[in-house]
């Protein structure tokens, strides 16, 4: 099992990526634009590096929904490998059989 403050901290990545993503995205794509005057795109420059760092996306770690494991996980099932190895050998998960030959 995970630290407790681990999994808070990374919960509370993820409600803020969710926040500020309208408004980074905005920023991004002015920042981006080449047709765009300089003096903007370095005032939209600014205003993005005002919004939280933890506001971003690739802030936020894939940790296991069970056990809050940062690493070794499934996207698909949003689970650590241990986690997956035993609800598929006591058919928990639908559709998934551990292989055996």
């Amino acid at each position: 099992m995970a630290k407790t403050s681990s999994v808070e901290k990374n919960n509370m990545r993820k409600r803020l990526s969710k926040a500020h993503a309208g408004k980074r995205a905005a920023l991004k794509k002015v920042v981006m634009d080449r047709e765009l005057p300089v003096e903007d795109r370095f005032e939209a420059t600014l205003k993005l590096a005002q919004l939280p760092r933890n506001g971003a996306k690739v802030r936020v770690r894939l940790r296991c929904a069970l056990t809050g494991r940062p690493r070794g996980n499934y996207r698909k099932f949003q689970l650590s490998r241990n986690m997956l190895r035993e609800l598929a050998s006591s058919g928990q998960i639908p559709g998934l059989t551990k292989a055996s030959w």
